[in-house]
């Protein structure tokens, strides 16, 4: 059985927010304290580190279920199906839909389910839930998929990674800058085709760290402790989460390409949750470090620099981009080797050995 995807779709929002917005940032550490550097050095450190000049935030009127129903219809039409074919659409995602403006976020009914409406499926047997796994939700939604195909529970699935984190970060806290919205799909199905000898999903890997790690990423207060009021906002330990993550995910990665039989030196990219591009960089340096290699020249494409951290987003989105040729000296050719990785809050990592 080849489970493969089929189609991608991504919506990329069209409004910029670029570095140089946030001089005009008030700052605060947690305690309230004002931080002793001016917004300049501020800024140009994040972006030493993050590797981040601009991000994405949605428009207005948009709300989190938009975007994913507009990267879910290009992923649909890539597949060459028709939406009332397909059997499971899975939405990762973390805050809901937040209304621009709003203090609350509202996941009933579902994300998926709003999504399934947006794209006027009439069948009932096409089965909508959310999943909330941190910023690997996406990757996980696709473990969940190739699991109901491979037990023949079903032939077409929707997998929609969407976010806006926009809505939910404190300006008083300089991790805002980090984060940005958007949505990445993909449609996975059983391919019966013998003339394709490309053979899909290969393994997978997953883990969940959370007796000490649970609470990394969480929903805090604002940093300014003159506001006096209940709403909460994306918040992490960001030191705590780099030390996890170049130590756990490079080991979750080699577990997950030995399970496939596939040596590293077939791998052709890695595409790893564009959370931190210096982070990024030391998981994969690490994981090449494990069986005794550098890391290849390339080999981990970067979308973070123009469009953030979007969470869910990340993975498929990047896909989706270097499928369609828009991201520079990036490619993936029919029957090339890739690793989908990821890691974020629970604190989850998982990653998929795929061939194209």
């Amino acid at each position: 059985m080849k489970i493969k995807i089929t189609g991608t779709g991504s919506y990329i929002p069209s409004y910029v927010e670029k570095n140089a917005a946030f001089h005009n940032h008030t700052f605060l550490n947690s305690d309230g304290s004002a931080i002793n550097a001016s917004n300049e050095t501020i800024v140009r450190k994040f972006k030493a580190i993050t590797g981040i000049d601009e991000r994405r935030y949605a428009k207005d009127h948009l709300n989190n279920s938009d975007l994913a129903s507009f990267a879910a219809e290009r992923a649909i039409e890539k597949a060459g199906i028709s939406r009332e074919e397909l059997d499971y659409i899975i939405v990762a995602h973390n805050y809901g839909d937040v209304r621009f403006g709003s203090h609350q976020s509202d996941t009933v009914p579902s994300i998926a389910s709003r999504v399934k409406h947006l794209l006027r499926i009439k069948n009932p047997r096409c089965v909508a839930y959310d999943i909330l796994f941190g910023c690997p939700g996406w990757v996980e939604g696709v473990i969940q998929a190739q699991a109901y195909i491979k037990a023949g529970m079903a032939k077409n699935c929707l997998v929609i990674g969407a976010e806006t984190l926009s809505r939910v970060i404190d300006p008083y806290d300089r991790d805002s800058m980090i984060y940005s919205d958007g949505a990445g799909a993909a449609v996975l199905q059983n391919i019966e085709d013998t003339t394709d000898t490309s053979a899909g999903i290969l393994a997978h890997d997953s883990v969940t760290y959370s007796l000490d790690e649970a609470h990394f990423i969480f929903f805090g207060e604002t940093n300014n402790q003159e506001i006096n009021d209940n709403r909460r906002y994306i918040k992490m330990y960001g030191r705590k989460i780099y030390e996890f993550a170049i130590t756990n995910v490079p080991l979750a990665m080699k577990s997950c390409l030995d399970k496939s039989g596939v040596d590293i030196k077939d791998l052709k990219k890695v595409l790893i949750h564009q959370a931190n591009e210096k982070m990024d960089e030391a998981i994969v340096k690490r994981f090449y470090n494990l069986y005794g290699l550098e890391m290849p020249e390339n080999v981990m494409p970067m979308s973070i620099g123009k469009l953030g951290n979007s969470s869910v987003a990340t993975v498929p989105t990047l896909y989706d981009l270097i499928l369609n040729g828009e991201l520079e000296n990036q490619s993936i050719q029919k029957g090339d080797i890739i690793m989908f990785a990821s890691v974020g809050a629970g604190m989850n990592i998982n990653a998929i050995v795929y061939q194209n």
